[in-house]
């Protein structure tokens, strides 16, 4: 499977591309929607599982906006779009995240934020420009994700235990039964 196919995956989902939409029109500066909207999609495809729509605990909208750091903001998104889309949104803005995972120094921008998150198949993200055109964002690649391979992020390699808690609190490993879970 390659970043392509992927990207076929997500535009044939007309739900995933309402959502997609719905998240452009919010006019967010450097969004993209990752994690499980992404990553389940593709784990389900591999597992040969049709779902109507993809099965997450949320939309994780993020994006990048240094002049507005507050969680009021954040949270007005999430009302907003959920007049638009009755889903749970989480928007971030990974700006203040820093602050929230006890970071030295902000991250430069929404991509680099991504690359930080716990383990690497969830480290993949998609945006839709103003064409309905689809661009996927993957700075550890999407080998893992495809090839169905956990493992922690760099930055994450030293707190397994938050890792491991993850893993076996979203369930994967039962609802995806051909994964594998690797320390590093």
């Amino acid at each position: 499977m390659t970043e392509q196919d992927i990207l076929k995956l997500i535009e044939s989902d007309e739900w995933m591309m309402q959502i997609l939409r719905v998240a452009r029109d919010e006019k967010l500066p450097d969004w993209m929607i990752g994690a499980g909207f992404v990553r389940n999609k593709v784990w389900d495809h591999l597992h040969g599982i049709d779902n109507e729509e993809v099965q997450t605990a949320d939309i994780d909208l993020i994006y990048y906006d240094p002049t507005d750091t507050s969680e009021e903001t954040e949270k007005e998104h999430d009302t907003n779009l959920g007049k638009k889309m009755n889903v749970n949104w989480s928007t971030k803005n990974q700006a203040r995240m820093h602050k929230k995972h006890n970071r030295q120094g902000q991250y430069t921008d929404s991509t680099e934020a991504l690359s930080e998150w716990v383990e690497i198949p969830t480290c993949v993200a998609v945006q839709l420009d103003t064409q309905d055109a689809l661009r996927l964002i993957a700075p550890h690649g999407i080998s893992d994700l495809v090839n169905l391979i956990v493992r922690p992020t760099p930055a994450h390699r030293d707190n397994l235990s938050r890792y491991w808690q993850r893993i076996k609190s979203k369930g994967w490993e039962e609802k995806w039964p051909k994964l594998t879970i690797l320390e590093a």
